[in-house]
């Protein structure tokens, strides 16, 4: 292999049009170019989601419905498992990208590729063999029970698919690439929302399989769409791909997974900590009637839309401050983290302040202008949506630290902002406030969690973080 040049300030092997240098020029516009994508793949993966949604409600009908609800419940479970496996592995990919160690990017990439694999191979085999327990564990509805555990079934033989298709995705941002998975993520969704109703309805030459189809779409559009990419990483020679003696690669590297699972392991129990404050929230809102469950459930619809600009801003912070810390460039981290919190700011307040102009006419997509849940929905959105401008600021910092290896931190600042700020406070004010106290537990607890993340951030501890393999 030819000898790399280590050097932090001169421009790295395969740099593109669609993969920057994003250790040298200019910042604002390098997270701007970046992030798009990253942020067009997002909206792209929750339309597919209401997409199947409709399918499945309009074709099947409301017990389908809350089948494939239960049974992605489930799913989202495995994938908040492997979250912080990839995010770790992005992290490691973009530092060794940074400083122009691309046979390090390969080896890392190897060695989680294997990884990633194997976990989904036995999570398939696990899921298949446990559906039926896994879904009475959730108290699936009995009448939705048979469909959720047919969906489910067939949904766990994608597992493979699905999981290697998000790591390769990951590690090609982390190469600075986010044009790449936009387009095999657009792929797969236009399969899969195309497929959908053809073979839930038995359209033309396509078998009638009702439920099960929802599912056998979403397997093709998967492994189509992961034969598509490994065969675009290959005919356009992209970083991570693996030729040669590189293969060796795949072999599981002992000090690679731990450094992944090591610093994986927080970012997931990140997922688990927001996942279970959701559902304690989902408890006490249940108790105010079904009209306000339904308006929170319209509310959080639109506030899924609302925070993916942030997310996406923060991600690619995250990465391109892994490449800097990586290329020794920490002049610049600084500097990219100003930028990341005024573009989030930006666009997340004039997001917020467009949808307090029209928020009747968003809701409507949702709910019947005349519904006894609008106003109320209205009411919560004047309340807490603002609370996702703070949501934004403290997505960046936290990607910021992240990418040094700084992972407990944010652990320790979600409990201590999700259960006794957010929880605690919509428990002990309620008598006093009402619902009201639910709505204002969420600007409370973002307000903390950013004065948490903030004086962690000023402090510099979390510079003494690192995320070395070995």
């Amino acid at each position: 292999m030819a000898d790399v040049d280590l050097s932090p300030r001169t421009t790295p092997p395969h740099v593109t049009a669609q993969r920057p240098d994003l250790t040298t020029g200019p910042i604002t516009r390098s997270l701007i170019l970046f992030g798009l994508p990253t942020l067009g793949s997002n909206v792209l993966q929750s339309l597919n989601g209401s997409l199947n949604a409709v399918w499945v409600g309009h074709l099947l009908g409301e017990n389908a419905l809350a089948a494939t609800q239960n049974a992605n419940l489930v799913m989202f479970l495995m994938f908040a498992l492997l979250f912080g496996f990839g995010m770790a592995n992005t992290i490691l990919i973009g530092q060794n990208y940074g400083r122009r160690d691309i046979d390090q990017v390969r080896r890392v990439v190897g060695t989680s590729a294997t990884m990633f694999v194997g976990l989904s191979l036995a999570i398939a085999v696990f899921g298949w063999l446990g559906t039926p327990p896994l879904l009475r564990l959730l108290a699936t509805p009995p009448e939705a029970l048979p469909l959720a555990e047919a969906y489910l079934k067939i949904i766990f033989l994608t597992m493979p698919a699905s999981f290697f298709l998000t790591h390769l995705m990951m590690s090609l941002r982390g190469t600075g690439d986010s044009v790449t998975p936009l387009w095999w993520m657009l792929a797969s969704v236009v399969l899969d929302s195309g497929l959908n109703p053809l073979f839930i309805a038995g359209i033309g030459p396509f078998p009638k399989l009702g439920i099960a189809g929802a599912a056998v779409a979403t397997v093709i559009a998967n492994y189509v769409s992961l034969a598509g990419l490994l065969v675009s990483i290959y005919a356009r020679d992209l970083p991570i791909r693996l030729r040669g003696s590189e293969w060796a690669y795949l072999r599981p590297d002992s000090n690679i997974i731990a450094t992944v699972i090591g610093k994986g392991i927080p970012m997931s129990v990140q997922m688990f900590i927001v996942s279970g404050s959701a559902l304690f929230m989902i408890s006490i809102i249940n108790h105010e009637g079904v009209i306000t469950t339904a308006a929170y459930g319209v509310t959080q619809q639109i506030w899924t839309y609302i925070q993916m600009p942030a997310m996406a801003i923060g991600a690619a912070v995250s990465t391109m401050v892994a490449q800097n810390i990586g290329a020794d460039r920490w002049d610049r981290v600084r500097d990219i983290t100003r930028s990341g919190i005024i573009i989030s700011l930006v666009t997340t307040t004039t997001i917020v302040a467009l949808l307090t102009l029209v928020d009747k006419w968003a809701l409507g997509v949702f709910l019947s202008l005349h519904s006894p849940a609008m106003p109320i929905a209205r009411h919560i959105q004047l309340i807490a949506t603002w609370s996702f401008i703070m949501f934004g600021v403290t997505f960046v910092l936290l990607g910021t630290m992240r990418a040094n290896g700084a992972v407990w931190a944010a652990v320790i600042i979600l409990i201590l902002s999700l259960f006794p700020f957010r929880i605690g406070l919509a428990m002990a004010l309620h008598g006093w406030l009402g619902a009201d106290a639910i709505w204002w537990s969420f600007p409370s607890s973002s307000a903390v969690s950013l004065l948490l993340s903030w004086g962690y951030y000023q402090s510099g501890r979390w510079k003494r973080a690192r995320m070395t393999i070995g």
